[in-house]
């Protein structure tokens, strides 16, 4: 009976029943058939409706990495097929490269503060996502400081200088474009500001409370959905106001300050500081969404471990009784103006980058002609060209094609010094 219950439960939301499994042939043609419903979600295996949000947690963990949890990071994908990322912290950009989401599509990063757990991966999505095949520049958008080098200006400047090496030896190899920062930064102090106005996309910006001022928070509205994702703050009105009437709001939550005694070996004095007044406890973020009163609140930004989590969820509800997700990466929450599913994703852990969407635009030979070693180091190479030149042969026919070997040529040059 269970099993016949089990078959037909799966079964029961396209028509069939429980009858389905009552006869011996029906019973193994199901066994060798996909099975509906199976309540997570297998990246590109799924259209996103024309009104449909999903939002997939790529990092909810804390500045110190491990295996489970990456950093601070969500994806917001809309059914207009715009893609957004909020925050890029560190480990994140192995959870968005398991998507398997073209990088074409992955162009415009919002970051809510300077704090390396919610940028640490952002050299891997600039450079890392060019290599991987984006073709067109990203796009960043952060606030500003109270200094201007404590904006996110500042920060994109220099992060270009410090990778100038890595930059300019892919030059001429890669479509230039890609290499390419756009950056956007507005005044923190803005309050529900409009920084983004696109395809039908309103993204307003509203500042938080956190270590420095240049902490920000963002809506997101389309189509009737609103998403909310606040960063990093102690609570704050503008958080409160900014997210009245949406549909998933996303706020960080301490696990409990017992616990930072305990597991992360803070003395009581600084436990309570971080855990409370620097950032958000239990108890103060179940007080927050009592005020705002979302389908469905999101906390991360605690290791969410066995021994954790029963605290802050014990925490949340002695201020607050409605629907909510303690996340964990690789969470994803499907929304409409009907439903909020909230499923996981399983991923392929050896996941290669997808296609590109775009032409990969022309690129002229000459613009490489000088990205290499200079004659000294070349000098120190071991002659291998033997070898290759049968690589060089096999791909030049297959795609019919005439690409020389660059180092071939030097070899010979030097042969007639």
């Amino acid at each position: 009976m269970t099993a016949a219950y089990n078959l037909g439960r799966f079964d029961e939301r396209s028509g069939n029943g429980v009858a389905h499994a009552q006869g011996k042939d029906d019973a193994l043609a199901r066994a060798v058939r996909a099975q509906p419903n199976r309540e997570a979600y297998f990246p590109n295996t799924e259209d996103l409706g024309s009104d449909e949000m999903r939002v997939i947690a790529c990092g909810t963990g804390m500045p110190s990495a491990r295996e489970s949890q990456a950093a601070t990071c969500f994806l917001v994908e809309l059914g207009n097929g715009d893609k957004f990322i909020f925050d890029g912290g560190t480990g994140s950009d192995v959870r968005i490269g398991s998507l398997e989401i073209p990088y074409d599509l992955l162009d415009k990063i919002f970051i809510s503060h300077l704090h390396t757990d919610h940028w640490g991966s952002f050299p891997a999505y600039f450079v890392g996502g060019w290599v991987a095949g984006r073709t067109v520049p990203l796009r960043v958008w952060g606030p500003s400081g109270e200094r201007p080098e404590l904006g996110t200006a500042y920060a994109m400047e220099h992060i270009q200088k410090v990778y100038t090496w890595d930059i300019e030896g892919r030059t001429g190899r890669l479509p230039p474009a890609g290499g390419k920062l756009e950056v956007n930064e507005f005044d923190y102090r803005g309050i529900n500001k409009v920084i983004y106005k696109e395809n039908g996309v309103t993204i307003r910006s509203f500042p938080q409370i956190h270590s420095l001022d240049g902490s920000v928070g963002y809506t997101l509205e389309w189509n009737g959905l609103k998403f909310v994702f606040g960063g990093d703050s102690y609570p704050s009105k503008t958080f409160v106001d900014a997210a009245q009437d949406a549909d998933l709001v996303i706020h960080e939550v301490m696990m409990s300050v017992e616990d930072w005694i305990k597991k992360y070996k803070f003395p009581p004095p600084r436990a309570l500081e971080v855990g409370t007044q620097i950032h958000t406890s239990p108890e103060a973020f179940g007080k927050i969404m009592s005020l705002v009163k979302p389908r469905m609140a999101v906390g991360f930004h605690f290791f969410n471990d066995y021994d954790t989590v029963t605290a802050v969820e014990s925490g949340i509800r002695t201020t607050y009784d409605g629907p909510i997700t303690l996340a964990d990466d690789y969470l994803v929450w499907n929304v409409t103006k009907d439903d909020i599913e909230v499923r996981e994703v399983v991923v392929n852990p050896n996941a290669w980058p997808a296609a590109g969407v775009f032409d990969i635009p022309p690129m002229d030979p000459k613009d490489a002609a000088d990205i290499r070693p200079s004659d000294w180091t070349q000098s120190q190479a071991l002659d291998v060209t033997d070898v290759d030149q049968a690589i060089y042969d096999r791909i030049n026919k297959k795609y019919d094609l005439n690409v020389p070997m660059r180092m071939k040529q030097y070899f010979e040059a030097q042969k007639k010094q």
